[in-house]
């Protein structure tokens, strides 16, 4: 095993291993030592590291770098890129900047590739439709394991079947993330126990009581602003008083300085409840509204496309039940045929068979169907789950960002109430009673002259 190349079916981050080795999926890995533990030593430009066998498929020993195909070599992924595995194995890209998902591999030529869902090759084969079990009702497995499929598998009419028994599970389509897209897909029933909720309105739910969290955290700052525009309102009243007013000397001046800060204080609540609401509270209501608009755009999105999903099935089983019909009815014409030769009989085997074979070709028609609105159903709910995912980070950080934004908005109050009583603090270190009295006695003596001075 060891100098041939391999090929990088999934991410992998190097973090479970000591001497881990991190790539991309779809990258050429070129394997140095393989162990029967399951982890391989590879090499991948010029970094060595250990790597789980499971991740990556081993390609031909013949093949030669000057072998592999040419897009890989010419032709890498663009920045911002990234390659994943669908469940039925095969491979989509996302931009984790947009969140933009398609089946097409996207090209480092200037531009983006577009989301067609549809291209040669593209669409699963029949024999990926499942014949049996609600397409929405998608079992569960456990991590990032396999189940192999039986050779022995049922046909009607040369249309073959898997068996429900032995279908393939399904892979993560994120190994290393706990993401969205790999585990809302079921359905569960709601707590009442009434009826099914699907995946993605359990996300949806989530978001919704995000959008509540945001409002309620809006009010709080309101409140916040109502307490500091009364306080300011206060201060300001109570810096207007005239009490004390006639104090004279250096504690008149501290005294009519004190009262100064508490005006000066108020005017410094002030500007913190008008920032606290521009910018605090106005962009949380805003990102909230938007939030509101983005979450019901998704919602009638995904529910359009799932009604589809579900009207496109309705007709495979419809198609699947008729072909049934016709295969009897050519049964029963062919027992006929066996125990009496006629023409009449001839001519409806004939019929039968032409009916048969139109029920196959309606079958195929409606199983094509179903794989493209599957196949649209898998690239929107990946796009829209990987939209919910940017959309809950975007809001944990906007949220983030303004209660630092009120925490540095409160420090900076509490650093312009304290600029204000350091003057009352340096007048009040200056009050001295007998250079008062002094004071007022030069300014109100009435003269030199003592009475026992005076001449009788």
């Amino acid at each position: 095993m060891s100098g041939c190349y391999c090929r990088s079916l999934y991410g992998f981050s190097g973090e479970q291993h000591q001497q881990g080795l991190s790539f991309q999926a779809g990258e050429l890995i070129q394997v140095l030592q393989a162990l029967p533990g399951g982890w391989w030593e590879g090499e991948r430009d010029g970094n060595r590291g250990w790597f789980p066998s499971s991740y990556v498929q081993v390609l031909e020993r013949t093949a030669s770098l000057s072998q592999l195909p040419v897009e890989d070599l010419k032709d890498p992924l663009p920045s911002h890129w990234r390659c994943y595995m669908s469940p039925q194995g095969r491979r989509y890209y996302v931009n984790t900047t947009n969140n933009e998902t398609t089946w097409e591999r996207p090209s480092s030529a200037p531009g983006t590739p577009k989301n067609s869902f549809r291209h040669k090759n593209s669409l699963p084969a029949v024999n990926g439709f499942h014949s049996s079990g609600s397409p929405l009702h998608p079992v569960e497995y456990p991590h990032n394991s396999l189940v192999r499929r039986s050779s022995t598998e049922p046909q009607i009419n040369c249309v073959t079947f898997p068996s429900p028994a032995c279908m393939p599970e399904q892979q993560l389509l994120k190994p290393d993330e706990w993401s969205y897209c790999d585990y809302f897909w079921a359905d569960r029933k709601d707590p009442q126990g009434n009826g099914y909720v699907t995946g993605f309105e359990v996300l949806l739910q989530k978001q919704l009581r995000s959008k509540q969290m945001q409002k309620e955290m809006a009010e709080f700052v309101r409140e916040r602003i109502k307490i500091e525009e009364e306080y300011a309102k206060n201060l300001s009243k109570l810096s207007q008083i005239p009490l004390a007013g006639q104090e004279e000397g250096t504690l008149g001046e501290a005294w009519a300085q004190l009262k100064k800060s508490l005006a000066d204080e108020a005017e410094v609540h002030l500007k913190f409840s008008s920032k606290l609401q521009s910018e605090v509270e106005k962009p949380l209501l805003t990102f909230r509204e938007n939030f509101k608009k983005d979450m019901k755009r998704l919602d009638h999105h995904i529910a359009d496309l799932r009604k589809q999903l579900v009207g496109r099935y309705a007709s495979v089983e419809k198609a699947r039940k008729a072909l049934a019909d016709r295969q009897k009815e050519l049964e029963l014409k062919t027992q006929q045929l066996e125990m009496k030769l006629s023409n009449k009989i001839e001519e409806d085997i004939k019929k039968a068979r032409r009916k048969s074979t139109q029920a196959g070709d309606e079958l195929m028609r409606c199983v094509d169907l179903y794989n493209q609105s599957q196949s649209k159903w898998f690239e929107e709910m990946v796009t829209t789950s990987l939209e919910l995912e940017r959309l809950e980070v975007e809001r944990v950080e906007m949220i983030r960002q303004h209660l630092c934004q009120y925490t540095t908005l409160r420090h900076e109050t509490d650093m312009f109430n304290q600029s204000t009583m350091e003057p009352v603090d340096q007048l009040l270190q200056s009050v001295d009673p007998i250079r008062d009295r002094e004071m007022w006695v030069r300014e109100n003596k009435t003269g030199d002259i003592r009475p026992v001075d005076v001449e009788i």
